[in-house]
């Protein structure tokens, strides 16, 4: 079953919402959407009330640990965190009270995938599966193909995204996340090639994010996927800046989605 899934992304310590293609290390190209006022911890609040489940917070470079914990102290053990994870830090971030981890460039090591790299984290997880999610936030090269994106969406790696590499992987995490980097802070809509690909590639839950800007998106990623992709929606939302869509307008479309599978299984 199709979700909205919410998300928390800290740039220099503060939620924002940001245009990924300008997501480097130059600030004068750097395009923000949207600098909340509020802290971390008012949106984990926001998503716990609405019972918006499988949230991620991904820190968008250096100086977001602190933003980070204080959003998990809010709603521990329900939270998804990235950004920097490693073999060395993942279970530091599980202690600290996120539901699991989410883990990319450290995969790719001068753009090249490392599966000893991935066996490290995941025995730094005590083989637990459950509590990894793999990034494969990627860019499109041509017409119909996507490469995996590193260091904040700006390193084109080795790795296609495509059913072999979602195959070798599937085994060693709970889910995906996937942005398109491309289309991720434009509110111009989603990238549908990509969401019907991963409806059938993943045999996981998978999670889409770039473009997303309306309560029809979440309708479009539900028919696409047959129902086997989520959707998180950032600028477009009320709660961001945005005037696409409410934030409870989205907890509704999840209540009402939930009904009609409750519905369908009796």
């Amino acid at each position: 079953m199709t979700r909205f899934r919410p998300c928390i992304d800290l740039h220099a310590g503060q939620v924002k919402q940001i245009v990924g293609s300008t997501l480097d290390c130059e600030t004068s190209k750097l395009q923000t959407n949207y600098v909340s006022p509020h802290p971390p911890a008012h949106f984990a609040r926001l998503y716990r009330d609405r019972g918006l489940t499988g949230a991620h917070v991904i820190m968008l470079g250096s100086g977001n640990a602190d933003a980070a914990r204080e959003a998990l102290t809010a709603w521990p053990g329900a939270l998804q965190v990235g950004g920097g994870i490693t073999d060395t830090n993942a279970r530091e971030w599980i202690d600290a009270g996120a539901e699991k981890v989410i883990i990319t460039s450290f995969l790719f090591p001068d753009g090249h995938f490392s599966q000893s790299r991935l066996d490290r984290v995941l025995a730094a997880l005590d083989d637990d599966r459950n509590k990894l999610v793999i990034d494969l936030s990627c860019r499109r090269q041509g017409s119909d193909r996507w490469f995996v994106a590193m260091n904040k969406w700006q390193t084109i790696t080795d790795m296609e995204v495509n059913k072999e590499s979602i195959s070798r992987l599937e085994p060693y995490c709970s889910e995906f996340l996937i942005h398109a980097a491309d289309n991720e802070g434009l509110q111009q809509g989603i990238d549908e090639a990509l969401v019907k690909r991963l409806a059938d590639w993943c045999t996981i839950p998978v999670t889409y994010a770039g473009g997303g800007r309306s309560l029809a998106d979440l309708d479009a990623v539900r028919d696409l996927s047959g129902g086997r992709v989520d959707l998180t929606i950032g600028s477009a939302l009320d709660c961001f800046g945005g005037d696409g869509v409410t934030l409870d307008e989205c907890a509704e479309w999840n209540r009402r989605e939930a009904q009609k599978e409750t519905h369908r299984s009796l």
